[in-house]
Order: C-alpha cells, then sequence, then structure tokens
C-alpha cells in the first residue's frame, strides 16, 4: 500500500539526496587535490583557499577536505589531468567541457561513446574553442547562437548527461 511506511518514503529521499551529495563532493576532492598538488598543499594559496571554500559551500566534511589536500601534498593523487573536450551541440551550439581525470582514454572513450549515443560527436581540438575566452579559470562565451525551443530540450539533455559524468567538472555552452 503506497504511503503506508512514511520511514520508506524518508529512506528513498535520502538515499537520492546522499548520492548527489557524494556526486558533488567526489568531483570538489578531485578539484581539491589537483589544486593542492599544484601549490604543494599549501592551504593560504589563493587557488587551493578558493576551491576549499567552494567545498565549504557545499557543506563537504572537513575530514575529507584534509584527507584531499594530504593526498595531494603526498603524491597519491595519480596522475590527474585537466583536459577541455570540445563538441557542438544542436543548432550549432559550442560546447566545453571541463574534465579532470587520472585516465585520458577512458574518459575520452566514455565521453565519445555518451556524445555519440545522444547523437552528436566530439569536436576537434580548437572547433569550439574560438567561441570562447578564458577568465579567471572559466571560459565566457564571446559569441552567442539562438536556438530554437526544441533545441533548446536537447541542449539540456546533452549538458545534464555530459555534467553526470564522474569526471566532467564543468560543461560552458554559447546558446543565448
Amino acid at each position: 500500500m503506497s504511503g503506508h511506511s512514511k520511514w520508506s518514503t524518508i529512506k528513498h529521499k535520502k538515499a537520492a539526496a546522499d548520492a548527489k551529495r557524494g556526486k558533488e563532493f567526489s568531483k570538489l576532492a578531485r578539484l581539491i587535490t589537483v589544486e593542492s598538488k599544484l601549490c604543494g598543499g599549501d592551504p593560504s594559496s589563493p587557488s587551493l583557499k578558493a576551491v576549499i571554500d567552494k567545498a565549504k559551500a557545499a557543506n563537504m566534511p572537513k575530514e575529507n577536505i584534509e584527507r584531499a589536500i594530504s593526498k595531494g601534498k603526498g603524491g597519491e593523487g595519480g596522475n590527474m589531468t585537466a583536459i577541455t573536450y570540445e563538441l557542438y551541440g544542436p543548432g550549432g551550439v559550442a560546447i566545453l567541457a571541463d574534465t579532470l581525470t587520472d585516465n585520458n582514454n577512458r574518459t575520452n572513450a566514455e565521453l565519445k561513446h555518451l556524445v555519440s549515443k545522444l547523437g552528436y560527436q566530439m569536436a576537434e581540438p580548437g572547433a569550439a574553442s574560438w567561441a570562447f575566452t578564458k577568465d579567471n579559470m572559466e571560459w565566457v562565451p564571446t559569441t552567442t547562437v539562438p536556438i530554437s525551443d526544441d533545441d533548446a530540450d536537447k541542449l539540456g539533455t546533452l549538458v545534464d548527461a555530459l555534467e553526470d559524468h564522474e569526471d566532467v567538472q564543468n560543461v560552458y555552452t554559447n546558446a543565448e
């Protein structure tokens, strides 16, 4: 009988919320590890401090933050590399996906499969990035493309699918 057990309803809602938070914490921990490695683990470094503040704003536990910093300091983080993948979406919209990965081949293959499953293709390096400029670690569109409502729905589906991938940190588009 639906709605009979309040605990069952709460349990399912809590599980969904915990999964979402866990995914966000994983992305933030990777980012902290990379920044820690770049600055030698100095928490007063502006870039590391900004990432830590972002993690604290997401209510990431202090122990997780400290573990990610020490992982980056100790070199245990593997060879995490930042790669920006480029593609064109519906209506000719340029899309950039910033990733942090420890295995370039795996991430490349997974993103190609994900994008092709939705009916799109990855672009060559430089094919979509010309429509953006990098401003303070974020891509800002220099030219925008108007799209129809149907294309906006397709673009939303594509962006959601990209953001759900564990290695993708941010997705940028030049759609209006």
